[in-house]
């Protein structure tokens, strides 16, 4: 039983939707309905495929490999289509525009396949067809046409290489094809395109053309600019030429207001894309005086409108009073607000300005609040200030009245019974059981009905309830958490990374990560500085002295040491890069230290000494960041020279870095260029140097027996440095002599070399036996 052709197209549908949920069924479909929308089917069914052909090769669901195979299938059913007699426009219109999409195709299968002649007469037959059709065809099949006519004048010129290792990449174009290619020889394609590309550009030329033509050919062209660099010239040239407004001068009917228009956006929005994609071109200049001259073109044509004119003759809201006395009429004059009505007066009425119904009644509650946001604040900008002050005045008005009614009616006496005269009986007592009921058959007074917010005072919000010390500690690491999580979003500014104008510039002056880090350190330093100390007196003057001891020798955790705390965290967790993060926040502690030292002896003797933080907190960082450096570091080097202070606890631990032998360098390196650039602590730094080398020394010749000043021991770091800074050592030492002691933390290297470096004063503590010269030259 045959289906009907509603029948037939349901299912139909059905296969599209199956395809575009899985593109992997295209080519079954594509070959299951050719029998069904061929040239012989049913106008319905021929509609239906050649639109479901169109969006086929339109669509990017569809590979170019799948595409190509089957562009070659459907080239018969689509030179059928267009062969029909008398075939329906909208079949027409689908064909050419999937011929567009398959001809790039079949080209570049051509160019594989040589031998498939058949194959390329089809599709030459399907280009004359459509080529017959361009003049003469109704308005929709002539812009698919052009269509068509742009996609192979692209395919048909030779095209950009960009990448000659990657063929699969290429572009079809004329370039692709072999000189001696027997069906599409280069020698002919390529003027018949140029001819095509004339017979484009014609239409610019033309004394009427059609608008719709027009709009589709400056689309057309914009790809062929972008695309084709060798004929981007010609058509840059045609575009400059072409008036849009030339049929302007023609009687100007709405129609015709919007063909203008819509040509002269169309050519401008194409020659502004060409010059943001070659702002530098020869042609760039020529285009901005182009669209320049075209943009006061249209403003001269279609904006007479929007000018101001002159002022009327008469005014145009009423009548002149002065020339039409004798009709009467005077100017309307501007209504004002409407009185409030008698009676209690809510919120609404007092502020409501206008008499218009509608607005009265509209329930503004009704709109989300985000809404009403939107709506305010921009009419709000709008309102003129002399408007603003009338409406304020207004109300004021208003409400000043309202509050005189009400203190009237508080004051009011009570109206005496019986004034009329008529009705006066001065023989007449009523007695007091008549006044009773007469007093009780009264209709109960109702109370005035005043606004609340109109009757009462100020209202003055409470103040917080105070936070507690836990309260206050939590909001406190809160605000340094999300601070600490803002660094890692800021860049360092590129005025940063210039050079400094020295002491003269503004710390934290920009917005930046260091104006930040700034803030925080000064935090951490200066904003509680002297309170801490503060908080423990008062607790220790509250305990007895066993317990006020402990507390002097535990202090609590304060919002500052919560602040140090995190910036420690933070810089040991990259401390390469933020070292002058490190090296900025203690010089901040070793500034405020000195000011906490110099304020306390000007104040209280007896007082109790300040904290001292610098010292803390240097060690910890330099005893963070000491196991994970490496023998070229320079971190150490620079966090040496450029913090404020240096003790002999500082320089032990550089000595400390002579355990491992590969970082012997690192620790002389370091004491030496103390001795360069810090003059204070030279001499100290020098006896480090020779303490490191006597260290060096007794480790050498209680390991393997080398001789005491022997050429290796003078090419070592250490010696080299005394030899010019203490000769005298080197001079005095002999090797007959006894070793001194080692420095504390110098390692002693096993014989066996089977042990771990351990200091020699810890030899014992450790149970390990040392050599007898080491432990005697220990003791």
């Amino acid at each position: 039983m045959a289906l009907s052709v509603s029948e037939q197209l349901t299912q139909l549908d059905a296969a599209r939707q199956l395809v575009l949920a899985d593109s992997g069924l295209y080519p079954q479909i594509v070959q299951g309905i050719l029998p069904i929308v061929g040239a012989n089917a049913r106008l319905e069914l021929r509609r239906w495929g050649a639109d479901f052909l169109a969006e086929t090769f339109a669509s990017p669901l569809l590979g170019s490999q799948e595409k190509e195979r089957l562009s070659i299938v459907i080239l018969k059913t689509l030179r059928e289509l267009l062969e029909n007699p008398g075939e329906d426009n909208n079949v027409v219109k689908s064909v050419i525009q999937a011929a567009a999409s398959i001809y790039a195709l079949v080209f570049q299968y051509i160019i594989s396949n040589p031998q498939d002649s058949a194959t390329w007469d089809r599709m030459s037959a399907i280009k004359s067809n459509v080529f017959r059709r361009w003049d003469t065809a109704p308005g929709g099949i002539r812009v698919c046409c052009i269509k068509f006519v742009q996609r192979v004048v692209q395919v048909q010129t030779p095209g950009e290489i960009a990448d000659p290792r990657r063929p699969e990449q290429y572009e079809v174009s004329l370039a692709l094809v072999p000189r001696d290619h027997p069906l599409v020889p280069r020698s002919r394609l390529e003027p018949e395109a140029l001819g095509l590309l004339d017979r484009l550009i014609n239409v610019f030329h033309e004394e009427t053309s059609d608008p719709i033509l027009v709009n589709a050919t400056l689309n057309c062209l914009g790809t062929l600019i972008r695309t084709r660099p060798n004929a981007a010239n010609k058509i840059i040239n045609a575009l400059l030429n072409f008036n849009p407004l030339k049929q302007a001068n023609t009687p100007m009917t709405p129609k015709t207001r919007v063909q203008i228009k819509s040509m002269e956006k169309t050519t401008r929005m194409v020659l502004l894309n060409v010059l943001r994609r070659n702002e530098n071109a020869p042609f760039a200049v020529r285009i901005r005086q182009y669209i320049d001259r075209l943009t006061q073109a249209r403003f001269d044509v279609f904006d007479e409108g929007n000018r101001k004119r002159t002022l009327p003759s008469e005014p145009t809201d009423g009548l002149d009073s002065a020339k039409r006395m004798r009709l009467g009429a005077e100017l309307p004059e501007r209504s004002g607000p409407p009185p409030l009505p008698p009676g209690p007066v809510s919120h609404a009425q007092l502020f409501t300005l206008t008499g218009d119904r509608a607005l009265t009644s509209f329930d503004v509650t009704q709109l989300p609040i985000d809404l009403i946001v939107r709506i305010t604040i921009p009419m709000l900008h709008r309102v003129e200030q002399p408007a603003v002050d009338a409406a304020v005045n207004a109300v004021r008005s208003r409400f000043l009245a309202v509050k005189k009614n009400q203190a009237a009616q508080a004051q009011a006496p009570a109206q005496p019974l019986g004034e009329d005269e008529e009705d006066y009986e001065p023989d007449f007592e009523p007695t007091e059981e008549q006044t009773l009921n007469q007093v009780s058959n009264l209709p109960p007074e109702e109370p005035l009905q005043i606004p609340s917010d109109l009757a009462l005072g100020p209202f003055k919000l409470p103040q917080p309830p105070p936070l507690t010390a836990a309260e206050t500690e939590q909001i406190g690491k809160g605000t340094i958490s999300r601070v600490f999580s803002m660094m890692s979003v800021l860049e360092e500014s590129s005025a940063a990374k210039r050079q400094k104008p020295g002491l003269n510039r503004l710390a934290g002056s920009k917005y930046d990560r260091d104006a930040w880090m700034t803030v925080i350190t000064r935090l951490a330093t200066r904003a509680s500085a002297g309170l801490d100390e503060d908080e423990e007196d008062t607790t220790d003057n509250e305990k007895d002295g066993s317990k006020g001891a402990i507390a002097r020798q535990t202090p609590t955790p304060s919002l500052s040491d919560g602040i140090r705390e995190t910036l420690w965290k933070y810089i040991i967790e990259d401390f390469r890069a933020r070292i002058p993060i490190a090296i900025s926040w203690l010089n901040e502690e070793w500034f405020n230290d000195r000011i906490q030292f110099l304020n306390h002896d000007r104040q209280d003797i007896g007082k109790r000494q300040p904290r001292q933080h610098y010292e803390k907190w240097m060690l910890k960082i330099l005893d963070s960041i000491l196991p994970f450096l490496d023998a070229k570091d320079k971190v150490l080097i620079r966090f040496l020279s450029e913090i404020p202070a240096l003790d002999k606890r500082v320089l032990d631990r550089v000595k400390g870095l002579a355990r491992d032998p590969e970082r012997v360098t690192l620790a002389v390196n370091a004491l030496y260029y103390l001795t360069l650039v810090r003059p204070p602590v030279r001499e100290t730094c020098i006896d480090a140097l020779e303490d490191l080398w006597r260290s060096l020394l007794v480790l050498s010749r209680t390991s393997a027996n080398i001789p005491l000043l022997s050429d290796d021991d003078a090419k070592a770091p250490a010696a080299k440095l005394l030899k010019k800074l203490r000769p005298e050592v080197l001079k005095e030492a002999s090797p007959k002599a006894e070793p001194p002691p080692p420095a504390e933390g110098i390692a002693s290297r096993p014989p066996n070399g089977g042990k771990e470096d351990l200091p020699l004063a810890s030899v014992k503590d450790e149970g390990i036996e040392a050599p007898p010269n080491a432990v005697a030259a220990a003791g």
